[in-house]
């Protein structure tokens, strides 16, 4: 017997060389048809299939909900008892099966003709009774199987899952699916966290906001950074608007330098004129501005579109939340 990884490897290329095989057997015009019916769906995409095929038609529904066109999966056999009640006329079926004959499928089929909605078929029979009940047939035939008794749907579901997810690219870049509209579909996942949080999601305002005037002695300034415990004041001119920024490093550098603190000029060591965002920044770009620089920033004023202190954002925040 082989040994381990070269069975591995055997198995592995076997997926690949029908892969590569299938793609000589497509047939544009039959492509083309089936994501223009997408395309132009006024409904849902119904995607089923008995079997492995059925699990690899529960994946696609996944991808192509997640790349904007609203799908769900439907199973044959449950389709018989009930659930075919949730297709409706203007709606589109994609059918994944290998020999195209199954029971269950052909029953389902024949509702679905007398429905009026269409079918796209995915294939490894194009010939089938499937088949002669499909608008569109994209043909997914292999030569043989990837393990060793040429029976286990492998090479033939791996086909399939390209070919479904190959359409459903295709479909997303023609509607113009763009990161942002991702990003709304996987608000939980990294991507939609960096496209979707602004920094106002961010700032911790039951805290309070740590605003002081120019003049503010140290003591009450003290109090106020405290109080809020977010690493910094922010420090306002007569009219409100950010002057300046005091943060922990500046009062221990502070006290290093001049001693007793509580006798020093807020002026005196603040950062003058800080760097800030605007409210509706997107978090990951304040996250950039804080990190990419010489000297990283641990606290970023935010301000409105007056330049008057809305909040103050810490790069602790980001980090935890992912980002």
């Amino acid at each position: 017997m082989k040994e381990a990884f070269e069975l591995f490897r055997d198995s592995y290329r076997k997926q690949i060389d029908e892969l590569s095989a299938n793609e000589l057997k497509f047939e544009p015009d039959n492509i083309r048809k089936a994501i223009d019916l997408i395309v132009n769906c006024r409904g849902k995409l119904i995607l089923t299939g008995m079997g492995k095929s059925g699990l690899i038609a529960q994946k696609l529904a996944a991808t192509f909900s997640s790349t904007g066109t609203p799908a769900f999966f439907l199973h044959p056999g449950e389709s018989l008892h009930g659930d075919l009640g949730a297709l409706q006329k203007g709606d589109l079926v994609m059918l994944l099966a290998k020999s195209g004959e199954s029971d269950e499928v052909i029953q389902m089929l024949h509702v679905i003709e007398k429905m009026g909605v269409s079918v796209i078929s995915i294939l490894g029979n194009r010939g089938s009774s499937a088949g002669k009940m499909s608008a569109v047939i994209i043909e997914a035939k292999v030569s043989q199987e990837a393990d060793p008794l040429n029976l286990a749907p492998t090479a033939s579901t791996t086909v399939a899952l390209v070919v479904g997810d190959a359409i459903a690219s295709a479909v997303s870049e023609i509607r113009g699916f763009k990161p942002e509209n991702f990003a709304l579909f996987h608000p939980a996942g990294q991507l939609g966290k960096r496209l979707l949080l602004n920094v106002e999601d961010f700032l911790l305002i039951d805290r309070g906001i740590p605003v002081a005037p120019e003049n503010v002695d140290m003591k009450k300034l003290l109090e106020i950074e405290t109080g809020a415990n977010l690493g910094g004041v922010m420090i306002v001119d007569t009219a409100g608007k950010l002057a300046g920024l005091v943060t922990d490093g500046d009062i221990r550098r502070a006290i290093i330098k001049f001693g007793n603190v509580l006798e020093c000029a807020v002026v005196s060591i603040m950062t003058k004129n800080p760097i800030s965002v605007n409210r509706g920044t997107r978090a990951i770009d304040a996250l950039e501005m804080m990190e990419n620089r010489p000297s990283q920033i641990s606290v970023l004023p935010v301000v409105d579109g007056e330049k008057k202190p809305i909040g103050l954002l810490r790069i602790h925040d980001l980090i935890r939340a992912g980002l």
